[in-house]
């Protein structure tokens, strides 16, 4: 996130500009000429938590099918031609967005216009690839998350953080929900999401908006908006969570060093967005690298422990998430090691003042120089933020934002974030070594 911070005061980030489609689709063109290449990004206002209960796993096996094919690209020739026309070509499904993205020579942004406007309105799911899908999403949970004990251990600490909240639900789906998905049920999600009025089209490179304009006319222009469009969100991601403070301990089978998770609830650019900038400055101070403090204290000083991060993720259509993650050094106890961390997370606050804020304030602007000069990231970044419907006057404001961030506000933030925010501490055992730690 620190790469979403700031910029020379004098430009905005991307100098991006936008426009809408009859239909209702967005375009936004993050122009760069310093080389003939572009990122081609297509991003649905939909993810894991517009699912329907009990139907985990809809969006990202949507995700899988649509490079099954339509009638005019059929079965995975859509995979085929972009490689024989040296495009990258890939996609990924998250609890808020699913974006879809090609990344080519200039020359082959037309076909790659043309072929993700057609699956956009004529995806065919025919039972054979249904079910040859399913499979490969069911594998997928099990390889990726049922058989990775830090995986499951992310997974049960963000439900009990959230609660009831939809967040709380995996984006793979459980074993169960995938096995039971059904074909009707992914082509009523493909129908009800995957429309021009629910997506966001980033053209990032060596293209002008007049250019753009021209060809998302031309292959986006007559794509339909197939079903009714219902409120995507259930009520309860805008709901208060009740303010928890707990704690869950799990030992797990492959479990090599025990892990400490602190996790909280946050503001995020829909949800308290005024305090995005300052949990950024905070996160980056406290546990970004070598450099940060809780890494000096904990790992270099005490050497009490192997590792530490800080992360905070405000990319999100609820609220954010803030956690701090350590490993504590070979025969260290887990008690010892968080108070440890109690202390040194409190004696980095006492330490944080107007000279340290600017060190990392200025390490923020440095890492974001680059940013707009590689088109990838670019469309990365604007695409997920307009997913989740933060304006692209916000994205282009992130050097300001950070820049008026005041270090009292930052401790101010840092109390309350640790004091009220519902937060869950977690204990990853490794299997019978509980009770010696």
């Amino acid at each position: 996130m620190c790469l979403l911070a700031c910029r020379d005061a004098q430009a905005k980030l991307f100098d991006a500009q936008s426009f809408y489609l009859d239909n209702g689709l967005e375009v936004v063109v993050v122009s760069n000429r310093r080389a003939p290449i572009i990122k081609q990004m297509l991003c649905y206002r939909s993810g894991s938590i517009d699912e329907k209960v009990g139907k985990g796993g809809s969006a990202h096996l949507l995700e899988h099918l649509m490079f099954r094919g339509t009638k005019k690209i059929s079965g995975q020739k859509f995979n085929r031609l972009m490689e024989e026309n040296g495009a990258e070509s890939n996609a990924f499904t998250s609890t808020d967005v699913t974006c879809y993205h090609q990344f080519m020579d200039i020359s082959r942004l037309e076909l790659a216009m043309f072929a993700e406007a057609d699956r956009m309105n004529n995806l065919q799911i025919s039972d054979t690839d249904f079910e040859l899908e399913k499979g490969i999403v069911y594998q997928e949970r099990k390889q990726r998350i049922d058989n990775s004990p830090l995986a499951l251990f992310g997974e049960e600490v963000r439900r009990v953080l959230w609660q009831n909240n939809p967040y709380g639900r995996p984006v793979t789906g459980t074993e169960e929900e995938i096995l039971g998905l059904k074909k009707k049920d992914i082509e009523t999600f493909y129908n009800n999401y995957y429309t021009p009025e629910r997506a966001v089209l980033v053209l990032s490179g060596n293209i002008d908006v007049k250019t753009a304009k021209k060809l998302a006319e031309k292959y986006y222009g007559s794509a339909e908006n197939k079903g009714e469009i219902k409120n995507t969100v259930d009520a309860k991601v805008f709901s208060e969570l009740k303010k928890i403070q707990t704690k869950i301990e799990m030992a797990l089978p492959d479990v090599k060093t025990p892990r400490l998770l602190k996790m909280y609830a946050s503001s995020s650019y829909q949800h308290e967005a005024e305090n995005v900038y300052l949990l950024q400055v905070l996160a980056a101070y406290m546990g970004e690298g070598e450099t940060s403090k809780l890494y000096k204290k904990l790992v270099l000083d005490e050497k009490i422990a192997l590792g530490v991060s800080v992360d905070y993720n405000p990319l999100s259509r609820s609220y954010g998430i803030f956690s701090i993650s350590v490993m504590p050094a070979e025969g260290v106890k887990i008690g010892e090691l968080e108070k440890s961390l109690e202390k040194a997370w409190e004696e980095a606050l006492r330490e944080l003042n107007l000279d340290e804020v600017q060190k990392v304030k200025q390490k923020m602007l440095s890492g974001l120089i680059y940013l707009r000069d590689n088109p990838e990231d670019a469309a990365y970044v604007v695409g997920v933020m307009r997913g989740i419907g933060v304006t692209l006057e916000e994205i282009e404001q992130q050097a300001d934002k950070i820049r008026e961030v005041n270090y009292r506000d930052v401790l101010s933030v840092a109390k309350n974030m640790i004091e009220i925010s519902p937060q869950v501490t977690a204990i990853l055992y490794p299997e019978g070594e509980k009770n010696a730690l």
